[in-house]
């Protein structure tokens, strides 16, 4: 049969340019795309031949071999696999030439980003013609399995095509590329230098099934000549997700942990997940044992390394883990996903998220095993990511029960020793309605706290909160298995109920004892208060600040404002200690003087050191300075 030249239309020839110049952003995928198509030809070789023993076709040795010939500027990318007819390669290679149309190129021209013009892009399976970023012409050589003639393809990309037949053509499909020049400023390499070959098939395609095979320079083909040099295998094969677990060593594993997660120490934990079914996918994830140092940083790279069928489509794919497991390492291997053109980002689709949940709850139920059976590694694991698991409970709803229960935190109950908030439920007295924390910088500030004196006193078991996202979650969670999780810097903290509901019992003196100091302080310090009162969670220190029940505290305000949200500053309140002489010598000077400038001042100076108590700072501290050394200076 003659050559046959035919001509793109004018929309698939400018789909065509965009293809070879706009979708990709690396050129070195072009042989990525190459040897992911020859492994495909070759897995349905297998496949056909399992179905049709009698076909004939050679199936002793599938693999895929790479060439290259620096005089002419060229490289072939050679499979023995299934091949395609002549009709095939019309319909398959010209899939461009046949499905252009105005009404999608005209979509593609109005997107208005590139995000969006690579969703419309997607539509086309054309890996194939990455080759064009590379090479001037590109030529396609294929025989099918069992048919005894070949066909040629041949195009430079521009505004045609030719075909014709191939006598010679062997089983399989040979592609050579006549490369363009090398334009290291381009980011166009040198593709007939052997080293930049194998960087690029050990980056995309090391753990495809079939051998990738890189023959010496001016060698004939494997097979077709007794005399043909030993030829270089690129890739390993060794995809460990895809091996039965008793097939794989534990260093295997750790050799490839510290391969991904760019780590010289071991992994904390090895985890193994396969789904069958109608979508298929394996994965081998690992936890480290040490967080990285940009654990918190906002531009750190996080997420799996996405294989499709052992082709390597991205790094970091946060599309497969929440935020909050950002430390997570390992290799998610799909049969299928529905990648856009260049296999650079993934669309948007149900099985993505049913990958995302699995995995999710594939960690926390692996670390929730980890706390049950072996305490030191889980201990190990909390120490140096439980900062970040707890973002989940504030951003991850679905998952919120398994993150509490592997959750552990600083108490009074222990010095040292965390507790689960099951743990601190099962020590309650029964009268205990709620469960209370504090949160603060340190375990230190909070328990000098004059909020904890209260509870210190009546042994109340108290959580020690130090993370800012402390600060967030707490009341984002609101409660465990009926329990209210209570600030005991936050609302009224009611331990002795009793006491107050009695009438005429000692709350109720006090607070007629106390009502016009308590109504005075509050006008002399409205600018900066809510409210004044007596309080029930002092015992030692003569007042303390408090937020209301539904405001905001102070660190949390701070944490917004941090993040570049305004919010407003919610006035505190602030609660007296009538036991304490400081305030019972206040409350007789405001019954006994008629002048009560100087008690004005005792009022702006408790409150001052209210403030100070819980770590913050006085509205004016130059005032409150001046303040405190001028009482100083009377007392000598």
């Amino acid at each position: 049969m003659a050559t046959e030249t035919f001509e793109f239309q004018v929309e698939a020839r400018q789909l065509l340019q965009l293809m070879i110049h706009s979708v990709y952003s690396n050129k070195d995928v072009f042989l990525r795309e190459l040897v992911s198509n020859a492994s495909d030809a070759l897995d349905k070789l297998r496949l056909e031949k399992l179905w049709d023993d009698s076909l004939d076709a050679d199936v002793s040795d599938l693999h895929i071999e790479i060439d290259i010939d620096s005089d002419t500027r060229t490289l072939t990318v050679r499979d023995n696999g299934i091949g395609m007819s002549y009709d095939e390669v019309g319909r398959l290679i010209g899939t461009i030439a046949n499905s252009g149309t105005a009404t999608f190129l005209q979509e593609l021209q109005e997107a208005k980003d590139a995000a969006g013009a690579e969703g419309l892009i997607g539509q086309f399976g054309v890996g194939f013609y990455a080759g064009f970023m590379v090479a001037d012409e590109v030529t396609l050589t294929t025989r099918r399995a069992g048919e005894s003639r070949g066909t040629r393809w041949t195009s430079r990309g521009e505004g045609t095509y030719t075909l014709e037949t191939a006598d010679d053509a062997p089983q399989g499909t040979s592609v050579t590329l006549h490369l363009k020049p090398a334009d290291p400023e381009n980011q166009l390499h040198d593709y007939t230098s052997p080293w930049k070959i194998r960087e690029i098939v050990k980056r995309y395609s090391d753990f495809i099934t079939w051998p990738v095979r890189m023959m010496p320079e001016g060698s004939a083909s494997a097979g077709e000549s007794d005399g043909t040099p030993e030829p270089e295998t690129l890739n390993s094969m060794k995809a460990l997700w895809a091996r039965p677990r008793d097939e794989v060593s534990d260093d295997e594993y750790h050799e490839l942990y510290k391969h991904i997660g760019h780590d010289w120490r071991e992994p904390l934990e090895t985890i193994r997940l396969q789904a069958e079914g109608t979508f298929e996918y394996q994965a081998l994830l690992f936890l480290p044992a040490h967080a990285p140092h940009d654990l918190f940083a906002r531009d750190s790279k996080r997420g799996v390394q996405l294989y499709v069928r052992r082709v390597f489509i991205m790094d970091d794919c946060e599309a497969l883990l929440p935020p909050y497991l950002r430390f997570v390492k390992g290799v998610v291997d799909a049969a299928d996903l529905p990648l856009n053109v260049s296999r650079e980002i993934l669309q948007q689709d149900r099985h993505i998220e049913m990958m995302r949940r699995r995995l999710t709850k594939k960690v926390l139920s692996t670390v929730k095993e980890m706390m049950t059976k072996d305490q030191d590694r889980y201990a190990t694991f909390w120490r140096e990511f439980g900062t970040a698991l707890k973002e989940g409970l504030v951003t991850d709803p679905e998952n919120r029960d398994a993150i509490l229960t592997v959750a552990s935190f600083a108490s009074t109950h222990h010095d040292t020793e965390p507790t689960t908030l099951k743990q601190y439920v099962e020590r309650m007295d029964d009268a205990q309605a709620d469960i209370y924390y504090l949160t603060g910088e340190s375990r230190q500030s909070i328990e000098n706290s004059p909020h904890m004196e209260a509870f210190r006193d009546r042994g109340i078991e108290v959580l020690l909160l130090t993370d800012p996202v402390d600060e967030v979650w707490a009341d984002a969670v609101g409660e465990y298995e009926g329990k209210k999780l209570k600030s005991v810097a936050k609302g009224r903290i009611d331990l002795d109920a009793k006491d107050e509901d009695a009438p005429g019992g000692e709350r109720e003196k006090q607070t007629e004892e106390y009502a016009g100091l308590l109504g005075w302080m509050k006008e002399q310090l409205g600018e900066d208060i809510k409210e004044v009162r007596l309080s029930s969670r002092l015992t030692v220190s003569p007042a303390c600040v408090v937020s209301d029940a539904h405001d905001l505290t102070p660190a949390l305000e701070n944490m917004y404002r941090a993040m570049g949200q305004e919010v407003p500053r919610a006035k505190r309140i602030l609660e007296l200690n009538p036991g304490h002489r400081l305030v019972k010598g206040l409350n007789q000077a405001y019954k006994e003087r008629e002048d009560r400038t100087g008690l004005a001042e005792t009022a702006e100076l408790l409150h001052g050191l209210a403030v100070l108590a819980e770590g913050g700072q006085p509205k004016e501290p130059a005032r409150f300075v001046k303040l405190m050394a001028d009482r100083l200076e009377r007392s000598l």
